[in-house]
């Protein structure tokens, strides 16, 4: 018999209010306050809680505080990665993001899905669907990336976008819901 823990990472519905999964959300919450208590200039010691709070960082990683997670170990960024204040990601599932990949402010995660249905949503039973971000990503600031979704690598996504569905690799994006916009890679003029 599978544990909720086991049902929320395969996606399959589960009990919100597990007490193990409640225990472990209530640690993180310990670790995320810690963290965005440290002083902004102690690069080593954030970088440092980061890589044991995440479920994979590197020595590069940089988030600006504050920074809010569910669990941090279903997180996994890539080499280089950069998140400038207030990133939100739920992360019942996993949420990959590859290298060089940077988000502006207030960019939120989610990966945690509820019923329409009152009913059943009041039973506090959940489910969860993954989000993948490709390598050299660019999120605006207040972007809101849903679950399931998957965003391919060179894409930039517009500011105050709500990315409901996957976006190809390469592409612009932007608006609500979030839409490709072109296709192609340009260069800036120097």
């Amino acid at each position: 018999m599978k544990t909720e823990r086991e049902k929320m990472l395969a996606g399959e519905v589960y009990d919100a209010c597990d007490a193990e999964l409640l225990k472990d959300l209530n640690a993180v919450k310990v670790l995320c306050q810690q963290y965005n208590n440290l002083l902004p200039t102690d690069f080593a010691a954030r970088n440092q809680m980061l890589r044991e709070m995440l479920g994979l960082a590197d020595e590069d990683t940089f988030i600006n505080q504050p920074f809010y997670c569910d669990y941090g170990k279903h997180i996994r960024v890539g080499k280089r990665f950069f998140a400038n204040f207030g990133l939100t990601v739920l992360d019942e599932a996993y949420v990959t993001i590859g290298d060089d990949c940077f988000m502006g402010p207030h960019v939120q995660i989610y990966t945690a899905c509820h019923s329409t249905n009152p009913s059943e949503r009041n039973t506090r039973r959940e489910w969860a669907k993954p989000v993948t971000i490709g390598n050299s990503v660019w999120i605006g600031g207040n972007v809101t990336i849903l679950p399931g979704v998957t965003i391919g690598d060179n894409c930039t996504i517009g500011a105050g976008s709500v990315v409901t569905h996957d976006i190809p690799a390469n592409t612009v994006a932007a608006g609500n819901p979030c839409r490709v916009l072109s296709s192609g890679l340009k260069m800036a003029a120097k």
